[in-house]
């Protein structure tokens, strides 16, 4: 039977270090501040926010949240994201996405200060990871990454699973998970595969993988004949079913099968808010130097 990989637990050691350098920085009089938009009513959207919400509470940062109604125009968010660029008392910002149909997401996203990109999507942000070879390198940049991703990596890391060396197949192409983990894992000398909509024969692909990261947003879409014996599964879909919340992968078949997995939920989820926080303390050090 697999070990479960507890994105809880590995989150709460990674928020007990926040706390040590928060009040580092309180000390110095840098109060680290998070700002979140929402716009509009989309149940999922407002518990995503609210637990981060929360976490900055529980941490000393300070949160400072904007809700726009389902109505808002693209140049009210644009006006207010302006607004909180320009303040030097705010060190990130965080849009929420989904964004209703009539704005323009890619736009938003840019409009976003690189210095106060915590959700690590700003093209400058994304384009500097791109450029590095590394983990040295990605390191002395001091750059925000993206938040899923970098909690992967940490997950991996903090449970003592090899990545140099490893397999890593990506079933998902997007630009929030699968993109920027594969750089991530490449960064950590794994070898990568990404799989998509236009695999032909997955299964053939998935059963390679030391490491296999499910990321595309179908319910249990990955079954036990998908998977080798031994391999490490990290679950990062989130799907809502009639009895309950599961993960991309058919989690009760798959652990047999499996060396490690994370479970839905409490796995992947914990991660990437705790990693939201990393990012937003990194702007605080240095938006607080400058001021």
């Amino acid at each position: 039977m697999a070990i479960i990989i507890s994105g809880t637990e590995v989150s709460k050691q990674i928020k007990a270090e926040l706390v040590t350098e928060i009040l580092s920085l309180k000390s110095k009089g840098i109060n680290p501040a998070l700002a979140t938009i929402l716009v509009g009513e989309d149940e999922a959207s407002k518990v995503y926010i609210g637990q981060k919400i929360k976490t900055c509470e529980k941490l000393g940062i300070i949160s400072h949240h904007h809700k726009l109604a389902p109505d808002a125009s693209e140049g009210e968010l644009l006006q207010l994201i302006d607004k909180l660029n320009k303040d030097q008392s705010v060190h990130g910002i965080l849009c929420q996405l989904p964004l209703p149909k009539n704005i323009n997401s890619d736009k938003i996203l840019l409009a976003i200060s690189p210095d106060k990109d915590v959700d690590g999507f700003h093209l400058l942000n994304m384009g500097k990871l791109l450029s590095k070879k590394n983990m040295k390198e990605i390191e002395q940049e001091g750059m925000y990454l993206p938040c899923t991703p970098h909690g992967i990596i940490q997950l991996l890391k903090r449970t003592s699973i090899p990545i140099s060396g490893a397999e890593a197949v990506i079933v998902g192409r997007s630009n929030i998970v699968g993109k920027p983990v594969a750089l991530l894992l490449m960064a950590e000398n794994a070898t990568i595969t990404i799989c998509h909509t236009g695999t032909i024969d997955m299964g053939a692909t998935t059963r390679r993988a030391d490491i296999l990261i499910a990321a595309i947003g179908k319910p249990k879409f990955i079954t036990a004949d998908m998977v080798k014996d031994g391999v490490v599964v990290i679950d990062v879909g989130v799907n809502r079913l009639p009895e309950g919340l599961c993960g991309d992968v058919d989690f009760e078949n798959v652990q047999k099968k499996a060396k490690a997995i994370t479970p839905v939920p409490g796995g992947v989820g914990p991660m990437t808010i705790a990693m939201l926080m990393v990012n937003t303390v990194k702007a605080a050090k240095k938006l607080g130097a400058i001021k």
